[in-house]
């Protein structure tokens, strides 16, 4: 009886799918307007879109890797083919009963008929629980003749400006390739990357918060994305005459302003000279000035001399330290993994780098394109450290092209069009690298390593098991000629002045450096839904990064002799809310390095490391392996972390109790041969000791009011005076005003 039943359903599905392809062949030839339940229903277009829009197909449901009792799909639906089969032939195509389509466990799963984890999904009736039954009906047709394919979708609108409690209804429109269109919202998936600026329901209806700000509204249909910007203005009005009377020292104001006024928000008055001495000093640098610098560039009467005083910092031999501090966060293996010498040759071709002012493509160049001796090219131990083409892949697509991939390894970016077809495509590039040597042998990985270029190599996608050619992941392919490396066409590619993507990465990294946040926040993060907050101002910087042929001291030149950039931190009743528009400056707490060298600077006591000549930096570290409590209790990377690695800005009750507590800091307050004792010692007045410390921890003169308070702390017989110096020094290394960049 159950061979016969099986037989019965068989026949039954040959006739209704040949009866659904009789019904296309009539006059089916675009699509209808209200989707195809009126005629024969397309998996890939009818069905499929109702599991990733009612949760189906998500990573928490079936679209995780195991699937979900038994059943799996892929997630967000981006294997059709995967997921046809999961329904129609898993289980012997118990899912589906074409006989009785009412009677599919299909069905009575997402109507909560019989049990189901996940709840009521559809209501029969209900237009998606008409679709599907009528493509069980039909037999479960794969796709119809001649069906076209999606080609775009678009949200209207795209752009609005709102006011608090404000809604507007959002619509998601599919075009197809014969040039038909489709209504599909009820079938969209919305989510808002700033729900408490503006929220948004599961059928696309946002709805402005009460407090002003921006949000972007992503739209997922079928794989495809679109973006929805919304922006609710500061309410009550500024004359425009403001905005047009604010000074501009150049094309960062310009866009900076118009993004102010387009919400209502003013910016904070301008910082003082010894505010951007300071704060110059620290983000070009890393390094606090002198109490006689700051004496200097006080009496300093020359109207360019802010000017003059970049150009002079540029110059230094800080700069290179610095900035290659920096990049070691994002580049620098653990040396027990790929040997101590290999290490120290990449930190100091990274040193020597920024040293020459390397162009930034140039440095991109060499260390995609990177081959010889880990011993003598240290851009090589980049391949030394990574193995295998996806590793690399992933790796270069998030440092210069603000593409994170990890998703599409295994399967369809939840919030990006990339699937594995772009991953393992882009990993082709790096699939003829070649080794010669020992190889890794952790702890203890001692051995040179020489990195060249096989004459073969590939990369299989892991489900189809397709030999993938190198692709790029948007723009035409490069043309690799019959010797090339493909690692040479990438880097041709990568650095283009075409690629807008490029530029945009490098100089919003930079931005973020100095300003305290990216315009593109994570800085290595872009995607449609983590737009830009100033897109324009992104785009001239880009643009000006190339005009100088992507000179990073040309571009911090540009944006640090900005108005923007001198900006007080402290809020006005206008901006108080604006954490992303630069209408006043972010504070930021010292790197752990700056902090280290900025209390041995001041103390005048220099910290003695393991691996290193005496009288060096923190900023000089060649690898986190040196030991330092100091730098991982304020954030050193972890030295078993792989990079990039993101240091955590926020502060801790850690670090505070550090500060305070710290033998070796309140040794170095107590020295005898600090600042502290040095002053108590010489003829210097009380009034004098109080200004050099001032000058000295945070590069200002003191104001009335504290000099009257300070020198109360030397009066009185009994007060020592050195112990009074060392007291009022300690409490100030212990303020916010030492501790954070403003």
């Amino acid at each position: 009886m159950r061979d016969l039943n099986r037989i019965m359903c068989s026949c039954a599905v040959v006739t209704l799918v040949l009866g659904g392809l009789a019904v296309v062949a009539h006059g089916q030839d675009k699509l209808n307007e209200r989707g195809s339940v009126d005629g024969t229903v397309s998996f890939d277009l009818d069905v499929q879109p109702i599991f990733a829009a009612q949760g189906c197909s998500a990573g928490a449901c079936h679209g995780k890797q195991n699937g979900q009792n038994g059943f799996a799909l892929s997630l967000l639906g981006f294997d059709s083919d995967f997921d046809y089969a999961a329904v129609t032939k898993e289980g012997r195509g118990r899912r589906v009963f074409p006989g009785a389509p009412d009677q599919s466990l299909l069905l009575l799963k997402a109507t909560a008929a019989v049990p189901h984890g996940g709840g009521k999904r559809i209501a029969p009736g209900s237009e998606d629980y008409r679709t599907i039954r009528k493509w069980i009906e039909q037999g479960m047709p794969r796709r119809a003749p001649n069906e076209p394919t999606l080609q775009r979708v678009t949200v209207t609108p795209n752009e609005r400006f709102m006011k608090p409690g404000d809604t507007q209804q959002l619509k998601v429109t599919a075009h197809y390739s014969d040039g038909s269109t489709r209504d599909v919202t009820a079938r969209s998936s919305f989510q808002s990357n700033e729900a408490a600026v503006v929220a948004v329901s599961d059928d696309g209806l946002i709805k402005a918060g009460p407090i002003p700000g921006e949000a972007a509204i992503m739209a997922r249909y079928s794989g495809r994305i679109v973006t929805c910007s919304v922006a609710i203005p500061l309410q009550g009005g500024v004359p425009d005459a403001l905005y047009a009377q604010l000074p501009r020292n150049n094309f960062i104001d310009d866009h900076v302003w118009a993004k102010l006024k387009s919400l209502g928000i003013t910016p904070s008055p301008p910082i003082d000279d010894a505010k951007f001495l300071r704060r110059v000093h620290q983000d070009i640098i890393g390094r606090l000035p002198t109490a006689d610098e700051t004496r200097a560039f006080l009496a300093d009467k020359r109207p360019d001399k802010r000017a003059r005083l970049v150009d002079a910092l540029l110059g230094r031999p800080e700069y290179a330290d610095f900035w290659a501090n920096k990049w070691a966060d994002l580049l620098l293996p653990n040396p027990y993994r790929v040997g101590i010498k290999a290490t120290m040759t990449y930190d100091n071709w990274i040193r020597q780098s920024f040293r020459d002012n390397k162009p930034h493509d140039q440095f991109v160049r060499e260390l995609v394109t990177a081959r010889g001796s880990t011993w003598r090219n240290g851009a090589t131990v980049l391949f030394r450290d990574r193995r295998s083409p996806d590793e690399i892949g992933t790796m270069v697509s998030q440092l210069f092209l603000g593409i994170r991939l990890e998703c599409a390894k295994c399967h369809q970016h939840p919030f990006e069009k990339w699937g594995q077809d772009d991953f393992y495509s882009f990993a082709a590039y790096f699939s003829k690298i070649a080794r010669k040597g020992r190889g890794l042998s952790p702890p203890i990985s001692g051995s040179e390593e020489m990195i060249y270029t096989a004459t073969k190599g590939e990369v299989r996608h892991p489900r189809t098991d397709e030999v993938l050619p190198p692709r790029p992941l948007f723009g035409d392919t490069p043309k690799v000629e019959a010797e090339q490396d493909l690692r040479d066409a990438l880097a041709d590619w990568i650095t283009s002045d075409n690629n807008d993507a490029f530029a945009m990465v490098a100089a919003n990294r930079i931005w973020a450096d100095l300003m305290g946040r990216g315009l593109v926040d994570p800085i290595d993060d872009f995607r449609a839904t983590n737009p830009a907050t100033n897109e324009p101002l992104l785009r001239a910087l880009a643009e000006h990064f190339r005009k100088y042929r992507y000179d990073n001291k040309a571009l911090i030149r540009a944006i640090v002799l900005s108005r923007a950039y001198s900006l007080s931190s402290i809020p006005t009743e206008r901006n108080a809310a604006d954490t992303r528009n630069y209408s006043r400056h972010y504070r930021q707490r010292m790197r752990a390095e700056v902090l280290l060298d900025a209390i041995d600077d001041v103390t005048g006591v220099p910290t003695s490391f393991s691996a290193m000549p005496a009288g060096s930096r923190a900023t000089q570290l060649w690898t986190r392996r040196i030991d330092s409590v100091f730098l991982d209790t304020f954030g050193r990377p972890n030295e078993n972390e792989n990079p990039p690695c993101e240091r955590t800005p926020d502060s801790t009750v850690t670090q505070a109790l550090h500060l305070m507590n710290s033998p070796r800091v309140f040794g170095k307050v107590t020295s005898d041969k600090g600042l502290a004792a040095r002053l108590a010692k010489s003829d210097a007045t009380t009034t004098a000791i109080i200004q050099t410390l001032y000058l000295t921890v945070y590069n200002r003169y003191p104001t009335a009011d504290e000099r009257a308070y300070t020198e109360s702390l030397y009066q009185g017989d009994s007060v020592d005076r050195r112990r009074a110096t060392e007291g009022l020094l300690w409490a100030m290394l212990n303020t916010p005003e030492f501790l954070f960049k403003d």
